[in-house]
């Protein structure tokens, strides 16, 4: 990456602060161009989903790396829980999604309360594992919640044979007119949902696999407490990279962590952070990280700048950090500032391999928690900063009561904040359909066919906010 000018300019920049600029490209469409890093992670896509307890579950792990990324499970969550999330994840279809199932006596209260829970918005409606109906949330309009599924279920079904084709399965989805159908084996049983999008998507994506074939995901864990202890058990589930995580990255806690966990040489990545200078960048490699995490208070749910006046604007972070990385033969993963899929494009850009995203996801679907309606009956769902007192007490949960109440007056994050599901995106698969779109747009622009030629062949120009607010579209157009 370069400058427009030549040379940097002699203050820190946010995203809001520069621009890709166009250049000669042979790239002929945004479909020619790889999405896969190389940062040892296995993602196809250059996303991870953040470790923060309101958005990376088992239901958001399985979706994203079906699409190509990994979610990161959070410290806060026991190991054993981890451990039955990552079973749970890698035995999920690389194709299919996971249906929801009732029998025909559930009721339309039962299929309510989970039909927010995924995206494709249908209950498969079984009896003995075979479907024999489907119910969506058209179908219980206006109907008592106790009355019986098999009183209200679509009973003429079109359902897919296990190992179809995509585009053949669109085609007869198309043709039938059908949104979505179930997948069923030889045996009739069901093995999945696919929906007219799904199929799409599947023609456009790959999974993040690991070497058995099995959809990735990856666990964080502090710097307090039995280090060792929690990165082998989280070793002995499976997961595909360690995020040893806390806010403030280079300090004496955060190294010794990282050398401990190196220590037990673990077959996958280590991801070390958080830091925004090369210098720290330096200290994690040297550690023992493979990957080092880049960001202080530039997090939607983050109030470090506010409270302690400490960080960095994220650009500059970025550019200087991973090109100490790269001097290392390492690589940086960018977290915080994220918004608009151009900052995912200009993270690229300055030198990272992945982009962490956290509130921006959220108010989907896919997202822990249930969806909830305000006063003027649009969805939403509660989230929190992972520095905040909601989540200081959750992970002092075993601590005495006067240590919790000590640790929670020295909280640095929003504690409870609606994150409204957008009616046009409301699944996470939409917003990285959103994100792809940009980075390819962005890497044609650029005349990169992959991630990292867009870091080579990028050249970012300064602007002014009045720069900036000229590339936002009108409000309503003309």
């Amino acid at each position: 990456m370069e400058f427009l000018t030549g040379a940097a300019p002699n203050h820190d920049l946010t995203y809001n602060e520069v621009f890709l600029v166009p250049r000669r490209s042979s790239v002929g469409s945004r479909l020619d161009v790889e999405t896969a890093t190389v940062d040892g992670s296995g993602t196809t896509i250059p996303i991870v989903v953040a470790n923060m307890t309101a958005v990376a579950g088992r239901r958001m792990a399985e979706t994203i790396a079906r699409r190509g990324g990994v979610a990161v499970i959070p410290q806060d969550i026991p190991v054993d829980v981890v451990a039955d999330v990552v079973a749970w994840v890698k035995a999920r279809h690389l194709v299919y999604d996971t249906p929801i199932t009732l029998a025909p006596s559930s009721t339309i209260g039962e299929a309510l309360s989970l039909l927010p829970k995924r995206a494709h918005g249908a209950v498969v409606v079984v009896v003995d594992g075979r479907p024999v109906g489907v119910v969506t949330e058209a179908d219980c309009g206006g109907m008592d919640i106790f009355t019986q599924l098999h009183a209200v279920m679509s009973r003429e079904l079109l359902t897919l044979e296990d190992g179809i084709d995509a585009r053949e399965a669109f085609n007869r989805l198309h043709a039938g007119q059908h949104r979505l159908a179930p997948v069923i084996d030889a045996a009739g049983r069901l093995v999945g949902v696919l929906t007219r999008t799904g199929a799409l998507r599947a023609t456009l994506y790959r999974p993040a696999v690991d070497a058995q074939g099995r959809l990735r995901v990856a666990a964080a864990l502090g710097i307090s407490g039995d280090v060792a202890g929690r990165a082998k058990a989280l070793l002995e589930s499976g997961v595909d990279a360690l995020v040893v995580d806390t806010a403030h990255g280079q300090q004496e806690r955060m190294i010794s962590a990282v050398q401990v966990i190196r220590g037990l040489d673990p077959r996958v990545p280590v991801v070390a952070g958080n830091v925004v200078t090369a210098e720290g960048v330096r200290d994690l490699v040297a550690a023992g990280a493979d990957i080092v995490k880049v960001g202080v208070g530039s997090g939607a749910m983050c109030t470090t700048r506010l409270m302690a006046g400490a960080g960095r604007p994220q650009f500059s972070a970025v550019v200087e950090c991973a090109a100490e990385a790269r001097r290392l033969g390492k690589h940086v993963w960018t977290d915080g500032g994220i918004r608009h899929p151009r900052d995912v494009a200009l993270s690229l850009a300055a030198g990272a391999s992945n982009v962490v995203i956290g509130s921006w996801f959220a108010g989907t679907h896919e997202s822990p928690g249930d969806v909830r309606r305000d006063n003027h009956g649009r969805l939403y769902k509660e989230s929190y900063g992972m520095a905040s007192t909601r989540a200081v007490q959750r992970r002092t949960a075993r601590e005495t009561p006067f240590e919790q109440a000590r640790k929670a007056l020295f909280e640095e994050g929003i504690s409870s904040s609606q994150m409204y599901l957008d009616p046009e995106r409301p699944g996470v698969e939409d917003l990285v359909d959103h994100i792809v779109a940009g980075v390819r747009s962005a890497c044609s622009y650029a005349g990169a066919s992959n991630l990292e030629e867009l870091h080579e062949n990028a050249v970012v120009g300064v602007q002014s906010a009045a720069g900036y607010a000229e590339g936002l579209p009108l409000p309503g157009g003309w």
